[in-house]
């Protein structure tokens, strides 16, 4: 049977039919996604490393320059790019379609590995991480108060808000800027440490050797078990004042507060 023959014979069905086919296309007109571009995402990897402290000048030389060239062999590279600021390197590789994204942060993060001995001890490892080309930022939450300091307002968000947020459906990751923590700050007085005969690695070095929590080990009886825990002695400023740096010819022991300001 033909549509004319239908459409005589049955003219009711036939305005139905031709109702829900102009329903359903303007339906499907209004649902169609419209794009400038072609919607690909080229595979793309990148390498972010910190090392808090350093100058974008130190960043370039100790650690971007060192990454990129391990990177820069590995086969299907389109481009690279990197960038060095103060206490972080960022290195993003954007490789062909033709390679697999899998297969890609896997060459990217061998490539790191054979590099990371010879990056500074005191710089964090390099994290290597798949990347979306179009993902950006699409929300911005500034927060601000009357009561609370920069330090407090970082310290409420990080853990009131991060976590809510993380849990939520299609955020990939929150990220919180200009945030300020809380730290234990000294400037060291360089004529001091010359006079006694000390440098920068010298306070370093006891720094870390002081400022620890060892594990005690436990204490077992027939009823109960305890955890032996040793409380670090330096919890404020005079108590990093305090901490001893050496111990000189004379017998007189350094302090840190002698050499720097805390």
């Amino acid at each position: 049977m033909l549509i004319s023959d239908l459409s005589v014979k049955r003219p009711v069905f036939a305005t139905v039919l031709s109702l829900l086919l102009v329903t359903l296309g303007v339906m499907s007109f209004f649902r169609l996604p419209l794009r400038e571009l072609p919607d690909i995402d080229p595979p793309v990897v990148s390498v972010q490393t910190s090392y808090r402290g350093a100058s974008a000048a130190v960043i370039e030389t100790r650690i971007t320059q060192l990454i990129e060239d391990s990177v820069s062999g590995i086969e299907g590279i389109d481009t690279l790019t990197a960038s060095s600021e103060n206490g972080r390197s960022n290195i993003t590789v954007t490789f062909r379609l033709s390679r697999d994204i899998e297969g890609a942060t896997n060459d990217v993060r061998d490539a790191v590995n054979r590099v990371t001995a010879q990056l500074p001890s005191e710089a964090d490892p390099p994290q290597v991480a798949k990347q979306d080309a179009d993902a950006q930022p699409i929300l911005w939450l500034n927060l601000g108060s009357d009561s609370m300091d920069l330090l407090a307002l970082t310290d409420f968000a990080q853990r009131q808000l991060v976590d809510r947020l993380s849990a939520l459906d299609g955020v990939a990751r929150v990220t919180v800027g200009g945030s300020q923590r809380y730290a234990m700050r000294i400037w060291l007085d360089r004529n001091a440490l010359a006079a006694r005969n000390l440098t920068v690695a010298d306070v370093a070095t006891a720094l870390r050797r002081e400022n620890v929590e060892l594990p005690a080990g436990r204490i077992e009886s027939s009823t109960r078990d305890f955890t032996v825990r040793i409380n670090r002695a330096y919890s404020s400023a005079d108590d990093f004042a305090q901490l001893p740096i050496t111990r000189g010819a004379d017998g007189h022991v350094v302090s840190l507060g002698e050499v720097a300001k805390v």
